[in-house]
């Protein structure tokens, strides 16, 4: 059961990871991070934006590793999975016209149709359904690449602790990783920012935990009340 001393581990890229440390340490908890994967540009070509109604935007590293592309396509209006992604467009100058609190699958299901929209992507995506009248045609502006534990986390991950999961690949690189250590499950709870995104980890945890939003806030306020 978690308590004041639990041990929060952080593994997302950054610069999310320092602002989720900072911000979880800020509240108290007793965090701790290392980032499992790194994100970088990736070359892209701009297509013809005539036939586009908007941008879906599932990440905020969609904007800030978009490139030189982005400053091409601020004539569309943003669609973006929440707060933290609709403030990274705003401040690289885009019109946000609708703000997700529930995953990008609830945004897509809200959008009035019909459309058709450029979603800007990583190399791991999540899958969406599209309604019947909305079209969606991906553009990875980014690529992320998995890291390994160190040596030295051996100590900190044999203990009782909860790990914070903000994308479905950092969970299945997650547990990959715990494979490899063997590491035993049960000694380690999950707590992630939506259903989907802990998927990909599987069973056998301590015990799975989904934030009431799928935003940092909301992910850290709901780790706050397991320890008390």
């Amino acid at each position: 059961m978690a308590n004041s001393r639990t041990a929060i581990l952080a593994i997302r890229p950054e610069p999310g990871l320092s602002a989720t440390l900072a911000a979880g340490r800020k509240m108290g908890l007793a965090m701790h991070g290392f980032a499992l994967a790194r994100v970088a540009e990736v070359e892209w070509e701009l297509p013809s934006l005539n036939r586009f109604d908007g941008l879906l935007i599932g990440s905020a590293n969609a904007i800030r590793l978009g490139g030189v592309n982005l400053q091409k396509l601020k004539n569309l209006p943003v669609f973006a999975v929440g707060e933290a992604t609709a403030r990274e467009a705003e401040a690289a100058g885009f019109e946000v016209s609708m703000r997700g609190t529930g995953g990008l699958q609830k945004v897509l299901d809200q959008l009035p149709g019909p459309s058709r929209l450029m979603r800007l992507v990583g190399s791991e995506f999540v899958d969406l359904t599209p309604p019947q009248d909305v079209e969606i045609e991906r553009f990875q502006v980014y690529s992320v690449t998995s890291r390994s534990f160190l040596d030295h986390h051996s100590e900190l991950l044999g203990k009782d602790l909860i790990v914070l999961l903000h994308s479905g690949a950092i969970a299945q690189q997650f547990a990959s990783e715990c494979n490899r250590l063997e590491l035993d499950r049960k000694a380690i709870s999950l707590a992630a920012m939506g259903e989907r995104i802990v998927e990909p980890a599987g069973e056998g945890w301590a015990a799975i935990h989904i934030a009431p939003a799928p935003n940092d806030c909301d992910l850290l306020e709901m780790v706050a009340k397991l320890c008390l």
